[in-house]
């Protein structure tokens, strides 16, 4: 029988919150839980563009809604063609959700990420090589974006919404073995556990959660060295010891946690040996009069 399935919400989060909601099980159930718990949800769903019929997850996302007696909202982005499109369409869509927040004076960015999720995005950051940081996951909560869902296993919440009787969108997408999330997903994590023996889930989650600590713990000394605020002198990052200069520079860009070759690449524009890197998600660093500057390409 399946668990029941119970949202995890800070006591600051009150209503109204936005839930980020693509149509699919999980975010659909995300919003059903969202009106049992009295959070005032307004369901955003936002349109990358990205193939042909998108627009009629909209639909679907506004006819639960509207069952639900939730607000709704569409969005829609535009993300180009070209490298790094996962990361650059991630990136879209928070900028949306964010925007809609501010537009209905929302206390949070709810979005559905399970368990499962969280463990396919620690073996994602392992093969991108984004260190410790990469392999504490995604947070249950960072800034204003809340995932309380994240305790709760994939099949245990599309349960919920299937016992809600909510008709999902199946976005075809997800079966694309050229994404990587897709290939971790359908492919690598079977074979892992296949050849573990286990449901390596739950061990992957508690790995991250070890790990979280021990970054959270370390990202404010990093921060403490180097705010990476104001004027942010190359020369006082590269001063600090390699550890910590790392860390320092994966705070202050931010999600997607950057791979090794990007930090280095980063400390480098510091040392003033470059100019300037372009970093995956669309974003560049460069160095002008010894201060650092990160921006979005475009």
């Amino acid at each position: 029988m399946p668990a029941p399935v119970q949202l995890e919400v800070p006591h600051e989060v009150t209503a109204p919150v936005v839930v980020g909601c693509s149509g699919g099980a999980d975010s659909l159930a995300l919003l059903a839980l969202a009106v049992d718990n009295e959070l005032a949800p307004i369901a955003v769903h936002v349109d990358h563009g990205l193939r042909p019929g998108s627009e009629r997850e909209a639909g679907v996302v506004a006819e639960v809604a509207a069952r639900l007696r939730a607000g709704f909202d569409a969005r829609r982005v535009t993300v180009a063609g070209g490298p790094n499109l996962e990361a650059r369409a991630r990136t879209a869509r928070y900028d949306a959700l964010e925007a809609a927040r501010a537009a209905h004076s929302a206390t949070a960015v709810l979005v559905a990420h399970t368990a499962d999720d969280q463990a396919e995005t620690v073996l994602l950051n392992f093969l991108r090589g984004s260190g410790s940081a990469g392999l504490a996951g995604m947070p249950a909560r960072r800034g204003r974006v809340v995932r309380p869902l994240l305790g709760a296993r994939r099949e245990d919440v599309r349960a919920e919404c299937a016992r809600r009787r909510l008709v999902p969108w199946e976005d075809p997408s997800n079966d694309d073995l050229s994404f990587r999330r897709n290939w971790i997903r359908h492919e690598v994590l079977p074979l892992l556990e296949q050849g573990a023996g286990r449901d390596l889930t739950p061990l992957l989650t508690r790995q991250a959660d070890v790990l979280r600590a021990e970054s959270d713990f370390l990202d404010a000394l990093a921060r403490g060295a180097w705010p990476g605020e104001g004027e942010a002198r190359g020369r006082d990052l590269v001063a600090l010891p390699d550890p910590l200069a790392r860390r320092a520079v994966r705070c202050w860009l931010g999600p997607p946690p950057p791979a090794l070759d990007e930090v280095e690449a980063v400390l480098a524009v510091a040392r003033g040996e470059r100019r300037a890197v372009d970093l995956a998600g669309g974003r560049r660093v460069r160095r002008s009069a010894g201060v650092l500057h990160a921006g979005v390409l475009g």
